[in-house]
């Protein structure tokens, strides 16, 4: 080869020697560096107007064959492949890839070896496809190149010619566009032939300017359709238009033209979602199940998200520092930003459980729904266990359940010792009800049963107080109130402590919550400390309610409630909220107004808080039996739970302490009414028949009823017997102490004086005006002295005046026999079977009294009879003319007996229409008071001849033949004294001419008895045997007639005599129940045995 050759080939490809051994580095660093700048240049290269129609070119599809789409998008003439330009091979990249040259995955070093590419380099062509060739090779590959670049100069020349046409008038139309750009629309000045003129056009225009009238328009030398900046250079007039037409194309043509690049991105979408379908939809699941409160599926997914979270995490671990793969990275980031809309989601719901766990609401139940309460917590827990916490849910809800539970209790105590309070000031400061009122809540307990379940036996205003404290005492004890939720709250805790109720709550995902079942020894002895202080709180409330005096402050009724389910609040809950009834506020209660402490009268309920005021021992055995119950049963639930009953053995101490101060106060304070009570029954007579014994009043029933109800009130008080069920009640409700049961016993028979006191002062009680005790214009009172008359019952068809003080007497001593014979025994037996006690003195003491007090009575209405009869058998007997002519026989008795007859007709009459079982009683005792007379006036007289001695026995006989149904043995007795007496004072003559006389007389006798026979009928025996009314107290009555000496003759004549009219009581085989009289002028003693009892 030739220097000259050598040199040209060294200086063309810029190298020192034929036979470099390596590429020379400047030559890749220019060659980089250009390409970087050129690449940047183009970048930088402000975009052209016209970049749409640059866009719509670029994104024609090439026309030459092998052509490719660069990385941006736009077509280019590059070809894939192509033959070697210098004739050596058909395929360049073939030839590179075998030499090694990695062309595959790197189009910008392929094109690099392309001709038809931009970024074609020869150097590097020449380097690596042809490294190897010769130059004779390199030269003839150079004639090749020549011979290729001519071809394709000769296309070009023919193209040329073929379209010079269109390039000459394009070249014009480009040239006219350019000029008005240039000139904007005007025409050019016209060229200028000499210098000279310059100065003279100048002027000429000047002038011409200067000639125009200054109110003439301005011409606009411009073309309309000038394409100037202001028309958008000629574009304005029809850009409109092509916009309208170019909207509706694409309206019409868009969905079209665009449906496969659509169809394409729709594919790649629905690709990739089905792919990664889970990570997608995992977030909108969740919310879902949060929306619809399905727990189940929300756990479900959010699981499973956690999954996908621990997949990505691991992922990202296994790359380490390395590169990542496309597909992992965007699994990683799919599953990052899931992961992060999850866990928003998850702790947004878990605050809200939280919230729920540890409200009020939650805490709180409802009597008809304690079983869904107990589960809501549970479900709780679990979902809060299963979604994962840091903290334990069952040691948060434990602590604010113990909160809820103490603040209930607080509240709840207060707030309804306030209330009583106040319903207790408002009955104390009205007037004491008077009387009658009280009578007549105690008489309406005869005529119903005490659990009936309206009670009427006190006012209205008394019971709403009773009612008041009952529903206190349930809210704070039963097993449906406070106490109940703490029984319930350490049944919960056990299960827990002990683990049974941790085995069917879940343990998280992969076991993250299984730390959270189990709780501490310190948790554990924590939650039975708080256990025991909530069974003090209430065991507190309770004794201080009992034992303490009245509360003064009232301040608890005016704080606002706690926020509970049971005090609505307007800002959350419409409308009324639905209430359980757990705190009663009083009516119309005036927060600034509250009533003024009680006034102090003595009262004995004004030391009790759980006492109304002016309320009767009735209301307050049946609704203190029901209190007692509740604290019995209370007290053995509170004892049941572990921490106290087998904790400190102080707490059961306290436990029996509460139930025996709670009922020593009961008893303390029922007793007091018991005792005020009994002095007020008394005005329970309304002297009114009693509708199934027509001998008494209402009065006894009355009576039984109320002391009946008390008793068994009072059994149940003691012994809290229905509290006796639950178990274990035997350690806590310990038997009543032998202090209560004599302060019951006594107050029993104080009872019974006084209620018999009160009788005898209905009876005795002097008629007085209208405005004492007696008067009163209540319709069921008797007004004893009315102006306009006495008022009378007709009650069974007869009539009572119960202004008469007789019959008033009357109707008592009836009431006492039906005490003494029924009531009163009946009541013993029911006392000694409720308290197991034996009232064998008080039994004695009570039979005493009752006696006494009848035997009083009995004087009292007898005393005017009996002086009646002594003054009309004195008189008679004493008279002057009593004694018969000397010489004749007495044919009549005298007037005196019939008068006294008369008198004790009217006694009849009166006792047999008010009461009549004491008929027999009553006569009969004036039988004997007359017969007793008959023997005092018969000692007036000191000697007694035989008319004498006849005129004496006619008039003993005839009384005693008429009253013979009435005879007792004193009656028999006295008669035998009376003929004894009249045997002393006569002589043997007269005796012995008796004797002869005695046929006659016992005819007249008969011829007496015949003619008065109408007059003295009541006195004869009833046709029909029948018995006496049950407890009448009439004893039998047997007649006696002998006697010693003379005067049994005497009287055994007579006896003979008569024998006709009169019966001895013996033979008729009835017995008369009554009672034993004596004479109480000779020895004092009170009428107080009974036939039966002697």
């Amino acid at each position: 080869m030739a220097a000259d050759t050598e040199r040209t080939i060294l200086d063309f490809y810029q190298v020192s020697s034929l036979n470099p051994v390596e590429w020379p580095a400047e030559k890749d660093n220019n060659s980089d560096v250009s390409d970087d700048e050129t690449a940047k240049q183009k970048a930088n290269r402000r975009k052209s107007r016209f970049q749409a129609l640059e866009r719509v070119v670029s994104n024609r599809n090439s026309v030459v064959p092998g052509s490719e789409t660069s990385a941006s998008g736009v077509g280019n003439l590059v070809q894939r492949d192509e033959p070697d330009p210098l004739g050596t091979t058909d395929s360049v990249v073939r030839t590179l890839k075998q030499m090694g040259v990695p062309l595959q995955d790197d189009p910008k070093l392929r094109n690099r070896f392309l001709l038809s590419s931009t970024t074609f380099s020869p150097a590097l062509f020449l380097s690596q496809v042809h490294a190897t060739d010769s130059t004779e090779a390199l030269l003839n590959g150079l004639e090749v190149l020549n011979q290729s670049i001519d071809q394709k100069s000769a296309s070009l020349k023919v193209l040329v010619e073929s379209n010079f046409e269109r390039f000459v008038r394009a070249k014009a139309t480009i040239d006219n566009v350019y000029k008005e750009m240039k000139y904007r629309g005007a025409e050019p000045a016209a060229p200028r032939a000499r210098a000279h003129s310059r100065h003279a056009s100048t002027r000429s225009t000047s002038a011409a300017g200067g000639l125009a009238s200054p109110m003439a328009p301005m011409v606009d030398p411009r073309k309309k359709n000038a394409l100037i900046k202001e028309s958008e250079y000629g574009v304005m007039g029809v850009k409109a238009p092509l916009l309208d037409v170019s909207a509706k194309a694409e309206d019409f043509w868009g969905p079209a033209l665009g449906g496969r690049e659509k169809e394409e991105h729709l594919k790649t979408v629905g690709s990739s979602l089905d792919t990664y379908k889970d990570y997608v939809e995992i977030s909108a699941a969740l919310a879902e199940s949060i929306k619809r409160k399905d727990h189940e599926s929300l756990v479900e997914e959010y699981n499973r998200a956690r999954r996908f979270a621990d997949e990505a995490k691991q992922i990202a671990q296994n790359i380490g520092s390395g590169e990542p793969t496309e597909a992992q990275l965007y699994k990683i980031l799919l599953a990052a930003r899931m992961w992060h809309d999850v866990d928003g989601q998850i702790q947004s719901f878990k605050r809200d459980v939280w919230r729920r766990l540890v409200s009020p609401q939650a805490m709180a139940k409802s009597d008809a729904a304690l079983g869904q309460a107990h589960d809501q917590h549970m479900d709780l827990i679990t979902l809060l266990l299963e979604l994962g916490v840091e903290e334990n849910p069952i040691w948060t809800w434990l602590q604010s359940r113990v909160g809820y539970l103490k603040s209930r209790i607080q509240s709840t105590a207060e707030r309804s010792k306030g209330e009583i309070e106040v319903l207790r000031r408002r009955l104390a400061n009205v007037e004491k009800p008077s009387p009658q009122s009280i009578a007549s809540n105690l008489r309406a307990l005869g005529r119903q049963s005490i659990e009936s379940k309206t009670p009427t036996f006190d006012s209205a205003e008394v019971l709403e107080v009773w009612e008041t404290i009952v529903a206190f005492m349930n809210n704070l004890m039963s097993p449906h109130g406070i106490l109940g939720e703490v029984v319930e709250f350490w049944q919960t805790v056990e299960g827990f402590i002990d683990g049974n109720t941790q085995r069917t709550l879940p343990v998280g995902y992969k076991g993250e919550s299984q730390g959270h079942h189990r709780l501490t020894q310190q948790s554990s002895q924590e939650l039975q400390r708080a256990t025991v202080e909530l069974v003090d709180m209430i065991k507190e409330h309770v004794l201080s309610f009992f034992t303490g005096p009245p509360p003064e402050d009232l301040s608890a009724l005016v704080s606002p409630l706690p926020s509970t389910p049971n005090t609505p609040n307007p800002s959350t809950t419409p409308g009324p909220a639905i209430q359980n009834t757990t705190l009663r506020v009083p009516i119309n209660l005036d927060p600034n107004n509250l009533p003024p402490p009680s006034p102090k009268r003595g009262e004995a309920w004004e030391k009790f808080a759980f006492w109304p005021p002016w309320s009767n021992s009735i209301s307050g055995a049946h609704y203190l039996a029901k209190m007692l119950t509740l604290v019995g049963s209370g007290a053995s639930d509170m004892a049941s739970l572990a921490p106290v009953g087998k904790g400190d053995p102080s707490e059961l101490e306290q436990l029996r302490n509460l139930m025996g101060a709670t009922r020593e106060r009961c008893v303390t304070a029922l007793c007091a009414a018991w005792n005020r009570d009994s002095e007020n029954i008394k005005y329970v007579e309304d002297w009114n028949r009693s509708p199934i014994r027509k001998d008494v009043t209402k009065m006894p029933a009355s009576f039984a009823a109320f002391e009946g109800a008390l008793l068994s009130g009072m059994q149940k008080i003691l012994y809290v017997s229905e509290a006796m069920t639950k178990p274990g009640a035997e350690d806590i409700v310990l038997p009543p102490a032998t202090k209560l049961l004599q302060m019951v016993r006594s107050q029993y028979v104080t009872t019974l004086y006084k209620a018999l006191h009160g009788m005898v002062e209905n009876a005795e009680l002097p008629i007085k005006k209208p405005d004492d005790d007696w008067t009163t214009d209540a319709n069921d009172f008797v007004l004893v002295n009315n102006p306009s008359g006495l008022r009378v019952s007709t009650i069974g068809g007869a009539t009572l005046d119960a202004g008469d003080s007789n019959v008033r007497m009357l109707l008592t001593l009836s009431n006492l026999q039906a005490l003494r014979s029924e009531v009163v025994p009946n009541l013993n037996t029911q006392f000694e079977n409720a308290f197991s006690v034996k009232l064998t003195d008080e039994t004695k003491t009570i039979r005493d009294v009752l006696g006494q007090i009848d035997a009083r009575l009995f004087q009292s209405y007898t005393r005017p009879s009996i002086e009646s009869l002594r003054r009309i058998i004195r008189a008679g007997v004493t008279a002057s003319d009593w004694p018969p002519p000397p010489g004749t026989k007495p044919r009549e008795v005298r007037p005196y007996i019939y008068e006294a007859l008369l008198d004790l007709v009217l006694v009849h009459t009166q006792v047999s229409t008010t009461a009549a079982s004491l008929t027999s009683q009553v006569l009969s005792f004036l039988l004997e008071q007359t017969s007793r007379e008959l023997l005092e006036a018969f000692k007036t007289r000191a000697r007694y001849d035989l008319g004498m001695l006849m005129q004496a026995t006619l008039d003993v006989e005839f009384v005693a033949q008429t009253l013979n149904h009435y005879t007792t043995d004193r009656a028999s007795e006295l008669q035998s004294a009376v003929y004894q007496e009249l045997d002393s004072r006569t002589d043997n003559d007269a005796r012995t001419r008796l004797q002869s006389e005695l046929p006659e007389m016992r005819a007249v006798l008969k011829r007496l008895r015949e003619a008065s026979r109408s007059e003295f009928a009541c006195f004869r025996k009833p046709k029909k045997t029948t018995g006496p009314a049950a407890g009448s107290g009439a004893a039998a009555a047997t007649t006696t007639g002998s006697s010693a000496g003379s005067a049994a003759m005497l009287a055994a004549q007579v006896g003979d005599m008569s024998g006709l009219e009169r019966t001895d009581t013996r033979d008729t085989g009835r017995s008369y129940a009554t009672l034993e009289r004596t004479d109480t002028r000779d020895t004092g003693r009170s009428y107080g045995t009974t036939g039966s009892e002697r």
